[in-house]
C-alpha cells in the first residue's frame, strides 16, 4: 500500500497526508496461525477483503469498519508474502500498444510468432445475419449427433443433443468458419456440411462418460485441485490438459452449484449461536469527568480540558477523556478519538509519537526537534533524559584485555542486549590475572640544579 501511495504511476490520485495516514490503519495481514478467542472479546463486526487493485484506495475510507489485506504472514517461517489470490488487473498489467504502420510501410516483425486473427468485427455481415448463421450451425450440430452412434447413447433425448450442440465449441467452430470463408454466408453454410457429412464438434463435457465424471468428483473431494494426483490415482487414461479443461466446464454445471449449496449448508449447520454478554467493566484508561461551566463554543454536557487538548484532533472539550500513551507524557484522547483508536489501532492524525505531522505545531519546533508550547495548542510534557555514569573497577578493565576472545567488545557493541557469561569470564580471568605489586618505600627526591654551558639542568637524586 505504501509503494502504491509513494509511486505516482501506480496511484494517479494524490491523496492528502491525513487520508494516507488513515489508510495505514485499514491494512491487515492474514495469518496462517489459527487462534481461538473467547466470545466475550467480541466488540462488533467488520469486513475484511482482499485488496482490490481495480478499486481506489480512498473507497476503503468511505466505508466504516472496512479493512483490506494483501500480504499473508506465516508465523512458523517468519515470512510476509503476497497472497496467491492477487488480481492482476490495472494500468501496470496492460500491454504496450505499438504505433500503427504507415501507408506502404513494411512490417519487420516475424509474423509466424504473432497471434493469428480469427475474427473481424468490421465484417460486411450484420448482427442479424451472424445470429442466423449460428442457428444454422447449432442445427447442423444436432443433426450430426443424431447420426453419431456414440452420441445417441450419451444423449438419448433430442433436448440433450440440442443442448450439447449449443455449447461454445460449436459456436467457435461456426465463427471460425465464417472468418475462413471471407464472411460469405453461402460458402460458410456449405463448409458446415462437407462431402463426408456434417462436422461434429465436441468438448470435454461430452467426451467424458458418467462413470468418469463420478470418479472426477470423488477425486476432487479427496485431493482438491491437485490435478496431477487426480490423474495418477483416479484417471490415468486422461491427459492433464483434458482434466483441467473438464474442471472449468464442470464448474458451470448445475451439479457444481448443487454441491456448493450442500457444502454451504453443512458448514452453516456447524455454526453455533453464542451468547455475548454486555461489556460493562470500567475502562482503566478512563479519566474522571471534570465538572464546570461551559466555555464559549462548547456544547452542553461536554467537559472542558484543563490546559491539555486531545492528542489527535486538538479539541479541548469532550464529555469523556481517556489517558493515552506513556504515563510520563500525560497524553489524553477525547471520546471520538478514543473510539477511533480502539477500532483502527491508530489516531486520526499523526502525533509526535508517530512522527512529525502537518498542523499548527509544524512550525513551532525547538532546535532539538521538541515541540514548543504556545497558546491554543496542547501542553507538551517533555521530560529531560536522566544522565548516567558507568564506573568500572580495575578488575573489569583488566578482564577486557585478558578475556578478549570471550567478551568480543566489537561484537557486543553491535548487540547491546546480548547477556554475558560472567562465570566463564571469571574462570578465564583468575589464572591469568596479574600479581599485585608489593608496596615500595618512597623517599623524598632531592633535586640539584646545575649550571652547565649556560643551561640550567634539574637532576633527581
Amino acid at each position: 500500500m505504501e509503494e502504491e501511495m509513494e509511486n505516482p504511476e501506480l496511484n494517479p490520485v494524490d491523496l492528502p497526508e491525513k487520508q494516507k495516514h488513515q489508510l495505514r490503519h485499514r491494512e491487515l495481514f492474514l495469518s496462517r496461525q489459527l487462534e481461538s478467542l473467547p466470545a466475550t472479546h467480541i466488540r462488533g463486526k467488520c469486513c475484511v477483503t482482499l485488496l482490490n487493485e481495480t478499486e481506489a484506495l480512498k473507497s476503503y475510507l468511505d466505508r466504516e469498519d472496512a479493512f483490506f489485506y494483501s500480504l499473508v504472514y506465516d508465523p512458523q517461517q517468519k515470512t510476509l508474502l503476497a497472497d496467491k489470490g492477487e488480481i492482476r488487473v490495472g494500468n501496470k498489467y496492460q500491454a504496450d500498444i505499438t504505433d500503427f504502420l504507415k501507408e506502404g510501410e513494411e512490417d519487420g516483425r516475424d509474423l509466424a510468432k504473432l497471434e493469428e486473427k480469427v475474427w473481424d468485427p468490421s465484417s460486411p455481415l450484420t448482427e442479424k445475419q451472424i445470429d442466423q448463421f449460428l442457428v444454422v450451425a447449432r442445427s447442423v450440430g444436432t443433426f450430426a449427433r443424431a447420426l453419431d452412434c456414440s452420441s445417441s447413447v450419451r444423449q438419448p433425448s433430442l433436448h440433450m443433443s440440442a443442448a450439447a450442440a449449443s455449447r461454445d465449441i460449436t459456436l467457435f467452430h461456426a465463427m471460425d468458419t465464417l472468418d475462413k470463408t471471407g464472411y460469405d454466408m453461402t460458402r460458410a453454410i456449405a463448409a458446415l456440411v462437407p462431402q463426408g457429412g456434417p462436422i461434429l464438434c465436441r468438448d470435454e463435457m461430452e467426451e467424458w462418460s458418467a462413470s468418469e465424471a463420478n470418479l472426477f468428483e470423488e477425486a476432487l473431494e479427496k485431493y482438491g485441485k491437485d490435478f496431477t494426483d487426480i490423474q495418477q490415482d483416479f484417471l490415468p487414461w486422461k491427459s492433464l490438459t483434458s482434466i483441467i479443461e473438464y474442471y472449468y466446464m464442470w464448474k458451470t454445471t448445475d451439479r457444481y452449484v448443487q454441491q456448493k449449496r450442500l457444502k454451504a449448508a453443512e458448514a452453516e449447520s456447524k455454526l453455533k449461536q453464542v451468547y455475548i454478554p454486555n461489556y460493562n467493566k470500567p475502562n482503566p484508561n478512563q479519566l474522571s469527568a471534570n465538572t464546570g461551566a461551559t466555555t464559549p463554543g462548547q456544547t452542553p454536557g461536554q467537559t472542558p480540558g484543563l490546559g491539555r487538548a486531545c492528542e489527535s484532533c486538538y479539541t479541548i472539550s469532550s464529555f469523556q477523556w481517556y489517558s493515552w500513551g506513556p504515563p510520563n507524557m500525560q497524553c489524553r484522547l477525547c471520546a471520538s478519538c478514543w473510539t477511533y483508536w480502539k477500532k483502527y489501532g491508530g489516531l486520526k492524525m499523526p502525533t509526535r509519537l508517530e512522527g512529525e505531522r502537518p498542523g499548527p505545531n509544524r512550525n513551532n519546533m525547538s532546535p532539538h526537534g521538541v515541540p514548543m508550547r504556545h497558546s491554543g495548542s496542547p501542553k507538551f510534557a517533555v521530560k529531560t533524559k536522566q544522565a548516567f555514569y558507568l564506573m568500572t573497577t580495575r578488575v573489569t578493565r583488566a578482564a577486557r584485555r585478558v578475556c578478549q576472545d570471550i567478551i568480543r567488545p566489537r561484537f557486543l557493541a553491535r548487540h547491546p542486549y546480548l547477556p554475558l557469561n560472567t562465570a566463564q569470564i571469571k574462570q578465564e580471568y583468575e589464572p591469568k590475572k596479574p600479581l599485585p605489586l608489593k608496596p615500595v618505600d618512597r623517599k623524598p627526591l632531592e633535586s640539584v640544579v646545575r649550571y652547565l654551558g649556560g643551561n640550567l639542568i634539574l637532576t633527581h637524586l
